[in-house]
């Protein structure tokens, strides 16, 4: 090789590595957003809940499709309509499918723990969203559920404790091994213990379901009919001891708590006075924390499973018509 021709390939070589750069210190608006499309356009994003069909579900799945679909993103979405066995399944299908990330609501702790292990292991990142597992994952999206506990109880006891009333309070979980319903009764009782006036009558699971909120209430007031208030774990189900209270002849004299994802039917629920307060967290705005938490992971260059990533919700009370928009409306 020639000097002269040496020096021809020296310099095609280092115009070659050096263009993106260039690129980038002409157009950095521009090379960002190269950037960006490189490590997300063609990707595949798989869904799986715990049920879809139901506002939270569906409000999650409408935002992230959004997202996703503007980005180029292909996003699979299976719906185990609350069977455990049917959950579990998906996820080992789509794991074995290798999407670049994988999205789960837990039914309970440990259903999912090795799948979503082996899910990082095999290259995929794992986002969990508001019911986290025993396994750790790439991030987590969602309630810090023993403070949503412990503000719930904070302010049933303010409510109903010190004497004010008999101090019987109920509680209506979802599924007793879901992270929501450890974490809220950890919070909760955390709280209550503190007041010797305050009396925990019930801990009952209604499973998420709003007709056995409803029978679990009713037999509840039937042998309390003095009780000061039932706390649900989520609103779409304790809408069901709401009624039950409506029923008895008791709205206005035991106040109906619950944690909420925001839908537009809990807050009409507090203007008509059935539900006392709520305490949201709108899965409108969380479906947008995980879109982004997604993003994230996608042009992070992270090893899944090297690293955590925690975005929480924040918490709205909603006790009146000034709150609405801390609700909010079904995409049509």
């Amino acid at each position: 090789m020639t000097i002269k021709t040496g020096i021809s390939v020296l310099a095609l070589a280092i115009s070659a590595t050096a263009s993106p750069t260039v690129m980038a210190d002409n157009n950095p608006r521009a090379q960002m957003r190269m950037d960006f499309d490189q490590a997300v356009k063609g990707k595949t994003v798989a869904w799986v809940p715990i049920t879809l069909g139901n506002p939270i579900g569906d409000m999650w799945t409408a935002v992230m499709r959004e997202n996703f679909a503007k980005y180029g993103i292909k996003f699979l979405v299976r719906d185990p309509n609350f069977s455990s066995t049917a959950q579990l399944q998906a996820v080992t299908s789509l794991i074995n499918q290798k999407p670049d990330v994988l999205i789960v609501q837990n039914a309970n702790v440990s259903l999912l723990t090795k799948e979503l292990r082996r899910a990082m292991d095999n290259g995929i990142y794992v986002v969990q969203v508001n019911l986290l597992s025993n396994q750790a994952s790439d991030a987590y999206v969602g309630v810090d559920y023993v403070d949503v506990g412990r503000q719930i109880a904070t302010d049933i006891v303010a409510e109903c404790g010190g004497g004010k009333s008999s101090g019987k309070v109920a509680l209506v979980q979802g599924e007793v091994t879901a992270t929501d319903s450890i974490d809220q009764m950890k919070g909760a009782m955390e709280v209550f213990n503190k007041d010797k006036s305050i009396k925990v009558v019930s801990t009952q699971a209604a499973k998420w379901d709003s007709s056995k909120a409803n029978a679990l209430t009713a037999t509840t007031l039937q042998q309390h009919p003095d009780l000061c208030a039932t706390y649900g774990f989520w609103g779409t189900m304790q809408q069901g001891a709401a009624q039950a209270v409506k029923t008895a002849g008791l709205q206005g004299r035991v106040k109906v708590y619950a944690s909420s994802d925001g839908p537009r039917a809990d807050c009409d629920l507090v203007e008509q006075k059935l539900f006392h307060k709520i305490l949201s967290f709108r899965a409108d705005v969380q479906g947008e924390q995980i879109s982004n938490a997604v993003l994230s992971l996608l042009q992070s260059g992270n090893k899944p499973g090297s690293k955590r990533i925690t975005l929480l919700s924040n918490n709205y009370w909603v006790s009146g018509k000034n709150e609405r928009n801390y609700c909010y409306d079904l995409p049509k």
